[in-house]
């Protein structure tokens, strides 16, 4: 068994469902959304779990959107390792298993231009999609059943891509 799955084209329709919900659903000082992650570049393998980057206008009303968050099904986990971020995440109630994680910021953030400078550059060139594609079947068959494990195999190389293209924005 993977954790990692074929392309799927229906991941940027599920991201833009969600979206929707969330913009739906009146949220405080909510500004944008971007889909990140894997799933949000064509032809890369991915976990099966659509990655959402919400951008809020301040912290406080990031925080008071909790609420709401919560009534769209997601559990707050609060920073969750990472000062600044509010994380959560949304499971199948079917099956138990994660379909949707988000990954809350503040405009300006430097982790909103860095998530954003990752994904449209694996966009953008299928030859660094092709590498990253290679790094994460290389991560998933050392590790099939333990996401944290392959998330600390392929942070070097993604750390390095990222300092890589954040240098050349410059």
């Amino acid at each position: 068994m993977s954790l990692l799955s074929s392309p799927d084209p229906a991941w940027p329709q599920q991201a833009i469902t969600e979206v929707t919900r969330w913009q739906n659903a009146d949220l405080p000082g909510l500004v944008e959304i971007h889909h990140i992650g894997s799933t949000s570049v064509p032809h890369l393998p991915a976990k099966p779990i659509i990655d959402l980057l919400p951008v809020f206008a301040d912290l406080d009303q990031m925080d008071a959107a909790r609420p709401l968050i919560e009534a769209l099904g997601y559990e707050w986990l609060g920073e969750f390792g990472l000062p600044g971020r509010r994380y959560v995440r949304k499971d199948d109630p079917a099956t138990g298993k994660r379909i949707m994680q988000a990954h809350c910021y503040v405009q300006n953030s430097s982790e909103i231009t860095r998530h954003l400078a990752f994904r449209d550059a694996l966009r953008a060139d299928p030859a660094l999609r092709d590498a990253y594609a290679a790094e994460k079947t290389r991560c998933g068959n050392l590790h099939p059943n333990d996401y944290h494990a392959y998330g600390d195999c392929k942070s070097d190389w993604v750390a390095k891509t990222e300092a890589k293209v954040l240098e050349n924005m410059k």
